[in-house]
C-alpha cells in the first residue's frame, strides 16, 4: 500500500480528463483470465484504451480500482453484461510504462465487492458497489478447517522445488481462515471460472472446503510427479551404468578375440535374409535395417529390438508355398471320412478345389461357418486342410478387444510382437495355409481399438495381397491363405465384415444324424481315450439312441460325446477291477450308469389342458420349444404378463388379445368375459429372458384355447408374427426351430406361408418325418391346432375396420 506510484509514467502516454467521482463509485477495470483475491499482490498488463484511461485516472487520483473478470476472454470491448458482478477492490501499488510502450500495474487485492449498477457516460467503466467483508468466525468447525488447510498447504509447498522457508512460516502463522483460503486459491493452478466461483463464495466454511478439495488434488499431482521424477532419474542412472559396463565388456571381448562371434552371427543373418525370398521392396528395407544393426553397439538399447525384428522377417514364409493336393476324389474321401452329412459344405470345398485346379493363381475364398456350438465347425476346418494337403492353424478371436492382436504392435514399443495373423503364418511355415478365425462373432472392442475393423483388410480378397502388419512395417501377401471363420450368431458380426465373407450355415443335427456321428466318430474316440478296445466296451445303438433322447437336448454333439465318455469310463472301471467277459451296455443299463432320464417328452402333458400352446424359439445355440400358458380369473379385464418377456414379446401378447377381442363374437366367445376376468399369460423358464415377435401365433392360439376351452393338439408346434388384421408374417430361424420341434418329438409344425423359401434349408430326413402347415392367417392356426371349423376360422380372420 505504501509503495510509490509513478505518476509521470501514468500521464506520459496520453492526457486523460479529470473525472469527479463520488465516494461510493468505483473505477472498474475488466480483466481477462485473472481473478485477484484480497491480500494478493499481482502484476497486470493493460492495453485497451478504456483500461488505460481507467488505470491512469486511478493512479492520478489515488483511488482504488475494481477488477472484474470477463465472461468471454475474446471480447475486445466488454459491456457491463459481459462481466461478472463480483470482483476484487484493488489498490494500485505501482504504474509502470515499459520501454516498449507497454503499460503494467502492480496491484494488491483489498476486499470483495458486488456491483450494484454501472454508471454510463464516461470514457471508462464506473459502478456503484457494495463492499463485502469476511465475517469473523471462531467456531470449532472453522478452526478445524483452518488447521487442515495449513497442513495441506505446507505439504504442497514442501513438494515444490526450492520453496523458501519464509513462505512455509508465513502459511503456518496465518490465523484467518478466509485470508489463508484466498492466499492458497490465488496460487492454485485453476481455471478462471473456478477461481471466480471461489471469489463469489461468501460462506466461509464452504469456501475453505472448496479450496481444500482443489488443494488435495494438487498435492496428489505433486506427489505423483515427484515419484515419477525419482524413478526416471534412477532409470537414467541405471542405463548410464549399464552402457558403461557394456562398453568395457566389448573392449575386453575384443582383447580376448571374442568379437568374431558377433561377426559370425551377422553373416548368418545376412545369408538367411538372402535365402528368405522376400519381395524387392521388402528386401531393400531389411538390408537398410541390417546395415544399422552392423553399425550399432551390442549394448545399445535398440540393438535387441532391431535384431528381434530381423529374426521375424527372416522366419516368415515370404515365398514358401505348400504343395496342394488337387485330387477331388481323394478330397471327397477325406471329407466323408471325417464328417457325416454336411453335403453343402463339402460341395463348396470341392468347388474351390476344382477352381484351384483350373486356375492355380486365383484368389482363395473367405468362408464363414455359422451354426450352434458342437456341430463341427472347427473340426471341419481341420478336415478341409487335410483334404487340400495344406497346414492348418487356428486363431481364437473370442474376447479379443485390442486392434494390435490383429495388426501387431509398432516395433518401437518394449515387448512388441506381430499380430496373430502373422504369428500363425510363421508357425504354419507356408504362405498358403488354412487359417481358421474361430469365434469371430465374439470380438470385443475397447480403448485399444476395434479388432473387427482391423480384420476388414485381412478378409478382403481385393486388399489382403498387401496386408500391412504394424510390427513388420512392410506389406505381406495374404491372398493365398484360405481363411475360414466360425461363428455361432451371424447378427453379432459387423455388417462390413460379414459382407466380405461367404456364409455357410451348419444346421443342428437330427436324431439320426447324431446316431451316425456317434457310431462313426464319437464312440471310437471316447473308447480310445479310456484305453478300451471294442471288445472291452460295446455300446448298442439302442443305448446311444437312449442317450440322445433322454440325456441330451442340443443342436450339436458335445453333450452326447460327454455322456458316451461317461459310459466308456464306467466300462473302464469294470475292466480295471478285473471283470471278465465283454462289457455290453444296452438301453436298460443307462439309468444305473447315467442316472434318471433328464429329458422326457412333456408336450402331451403340458398341452393337456386348455390355454397351453407350444411355440418355437431361436437361440444362439440352436432352436428350442417354448410353452405359452394362459389362465383367467375374476377381475377387471387386466392383462398380466410374466416370464421375463421383452418389450417386443409383450406387445405381441397385447396384439394377440386385441385380435381375439375383435373376433370374439365370430368364435363364439362372450365379449363380456374380457371385462369381468383378468387374463394371465406366462411363459415358463422365468429366469431366462425372452423376446421377439415370433411367438405371436402361439400367444393367440393359447388365448383362443383358454377362452374356447379347447386343448391344443399335443403334437403341434407353431411360430410366426401376427398383425391386428390376423395375418401371419414371416420370421427367422425356421431351420433351427423345426429341428427343435423334431428333437422334442413333435410331428407337425405351423409356419408362416411366406417362410416357404426356407423349406429347402430343412434337412430332408426331417422333412420326411414331419408335417408342415403354411399359415396365411391365424384362422389357419386355429383349424390345425384347435380343430376349429374352417368356416368359423375364416370368418374370424376377416378384417374389420
Amino acid at each position: 500500500m505504501n509503495s510509490p506510484i509513478d505518476h509521470s509514467a501514468a500521464t506520459a502516454d496520453q492526457a486523460v480528463p479529470e473525472v469527479a467521482l463520488a465516494d461510493d463509485v468505483l473505477i472498474i477495470l475488466p480483466v481477462r483470465n485473472l481473478v485477484l483475491y484480497p491480500g494478493i499482490v499481482h502484476p497486470i498488463t493493460i492495453g485497451r484504451p478504456a483500461s488505460l484511461a481507467a488505470a491512469q485516472e486511478a493512479a492520478r487520483s489515488g483511488r482504488p480500482v475494481g477488477l472484474l473478470l470477463q465472461k468471454d476472454p475474446e471480447q475486445e470491448d466488454p459491456a457491463p453484461e459481459d462481466l461478472y458482478r463480483v470482483g476484487t477492490l484493488t489498490h494500485i501499488l505501482r504504474y509502470v510504462t515499459a520501454p516498449d510502450g507497454g503499460h503494467h500495474l502492480v496491484c494488491q487485492g483489498d476486499s470483495r465487492f458486488r456491483v450494484v449498477d454501472f454508471i454510463a457516460g464516461h470514457p471508462f467503466l464506473l459502478a456503484r458497489i457494495d463492499r463485502i467483508e469476511d465475517r469473523t468466525d471462531h467456531s470449532p468447525e472453522l478452526e478445524a478447517r483452518l488447521l487442515l488447510l495449513k497442513q495441506k498447504a505446507t505439504e504442497a509447498l514442501k513438494l515444490m522445488p526450492q520453496t523458501p522457508a519464509e513462505l512455509v512460516n508465513a502459511v503456518q502463522s496465518m490465523e484467518s481462515a478466509g485470508a489463508l483460503a484466498d492466499l492458497v486459491a490465488g496460487y492454485l493452478d485453476l481455471k478462471p471460472d473456478e477461481k471466480q466461483a471461489l471469489l463469489e463464495q461468501m460462506d466461509l466454511k464452504l469456501r475453505v472446503d472448496e479450496v481444500l478439495k482443489y488443494l488435495s488434488h494438487r498435492v496428489e499431482v505433486l506427489r505423483l510427479s515427484r515419484q515419477i521424477s525419482e524413478r526416471t532419474k534412477e532409470q537414467i542412472d541405471t542405463r548410464q551404468r549399464e552402457a558403461l559396463l557394456r562398453e568395457q565388456m566389448r573392449t575386453i571381448q575384443n582383447e580376448l578375440g571374442e568379437g568374431q562371434e558377433r561377426e559370425d552371427e551377422l553373416r548368418e543373418l545376412r545369408e538367411a535374409i538372402e535365402a528368405a525370398g522376400m519381395p524387392a521392396a521388402v528386401l531393400e528395407t531389411v538390408h537398410k535395417d541390417l546395415r544399422r544393426l552392423e553399425r550399432m553397439s551390442d549394448g545399445a538399447a535398440e540393438y535387441a529390438m532391431l535384431r528381434t525384428h530381423l529374426d521375424w522377417m527372416v522366419e516368415l514364409p515370404w515365398s514358401r508355398l505348400s504343395e496342394e493336393r488337387l485330387d477331388l476324389a481323394q478330397a471327397q474321401t477325406v471329407l466323408d471320412a471325417d464328417h457325416y452329412d454336411l453335403e453343402k459344405v463339402k460341395r463348396r470345398i470341392l468347388e474351390h478345389l476344382a477352381v484351384r485346379k483350373l486356375n492355380p493363381e486365383g484368389k482363395s475364398p473367405i468362408l464363414c461357418f455359422v451354426g450352434p456350438p458342437g456341430v463341427g465347425k472347427t473340426s471341419l476346418g481341420q478336415s478341409i486342410a487335410r483334404a487340400m494337403g495344406r497346414p492348418f492353424e487356428r486363431v481364437s478371436l473370442g474376447g479379443v478387444h485390442d486392434e494390435a492382436e490383429i495388426r501387431g504392435h509398432r516395433r518401437t514399443y518394449i515387448g512388441a510382437l506381430p499380430g496373430n495373423i502373422v504369428q500363425a503364418l510363421r508357425k504354419a511355415g507356408t504362405r498358403n495355409p488354412v487359417l481358421m478365425l474361430d469365434e469371430i462373432d465374439k470380438l470385443g472392442s475397447g480403448v485399444q481399438g476395434d479388432p473387427a475393423s482391423a480384420l476388414l483388410e485381412v478378409l478382403d480378397p481385393e486388399q489382403n495381397a498387401t496386408f500391412r502388419d504394424n510390427y513388420l512395417g512392410v506389406p505381406f501377401d495374404l491372398s493365398r491363405v484360405l481363411f475360414i471363420a466360425t461363428a455361432n450368431v451371424l447378427d453379432q458380426i459387423p455388417a462390413p465384415l460379414r459382407d466380405r465373407m461367404e456364409v455357410i450355415e451348419l444346421p443342428g443335427y437330427t436324431e439320426e444324424d447324431k446316431l451316425e456321428i456317434a457310431r462313426r466318430y464319437l464312440l471310437d474316440r471316447q473308447r480310445g481315450g479310456a484305453g478300451l478296445t471294442p471288445e472291452q466296451c460295446e455300446i448298442t445303438d439302442a443305448a446311444i439312441a437312449g442317450v440322445i433322447r433322454g440325456y441330451t437336448r442340443e443342436a450339436g454333439c458335445r453333450n452326447l460325446e460327454r455322456e458316451l465318455g461317461n459310459l466308456c469310463r464306467h466300462a473302464a472301471l469294470k475292466v480295471a477291477l478285473g471283470a471278465e467277459g465283454p462289457n455290453r451296455i444296452d438301453a436298460p443299463d443307462l439309468a444305473a450308469i447315467l442316472g434318471p432320464v433328464r429329458f422326457e417328452p412333456e408336450t402331451a402333458s403340458r398341452t393337456s389342458v386348455p390355454g397351453v400352446a407350444t411355440g418355437l424359439a431361436w437361440t444362439p445355440v440352436g432352436g428350442e420349444i417354448l410353452f405359452v400358458e394362459a389362465s383367467r380369473a375374476p377381475g377387471s379385464g387386466r392383462l398380466i404378463l410374466t416370464g421375463q418377456l421383452g418389450e417386443v414379446m409383450k406387445e405381441s401378447a397385447q396384439a394377440a388379445l386385441s385380435l381375439l377381442k375383435a373376433q370374439a363374437v365370430t368364435l363364439g366367445i362372450d365379449p363380456a368375459v374380457f371385462d369381468r376376468q383378468d387374463i394371465h399369460i406366462h411363459v415358463p423358464a422365468g429366469a431366462i429372458p425372452k423376446d421377439g415377435p415370433s411367438a405371436g401365433v402361439a400367444l393367440f392360439t393359447a388365448l383362443a384355447s383358454l377362452l374356447l376351452e379347447r386343448t391344443v393338439r399335443p403334437d403341434v408346434a407353431m411360430t410366426g408374427e401376427i398383425t391386428l388384421r390376423g395375418l401371419v408374417l414371416p420370421v427367422g430361424g425356421i431351420k433351427e426351430k423345426v429341428l427343435a420341434a423334431h428333437r422334442a418329438g413333435l410331428t407337425k409344425v405351423l409356419l408362416p406361408a411366406r417362410n416357404r423359401r426356407d423349406f429347402e434349408e430343412i434337412p430332408e430326413s426331417v422333412r420326411r418325418q414331419m408335417g408342415f402347415v403354411w399359415l396365411e392367417t391365424v384362422g389357419d392356426a386355429l383349424i390345425e391346432a384347435l380343430e376349429v371349423s374352417a368356416v368359423t376360422a375364416d370368418h374370424a380372420t376377416e378384417y374389420r375396420a
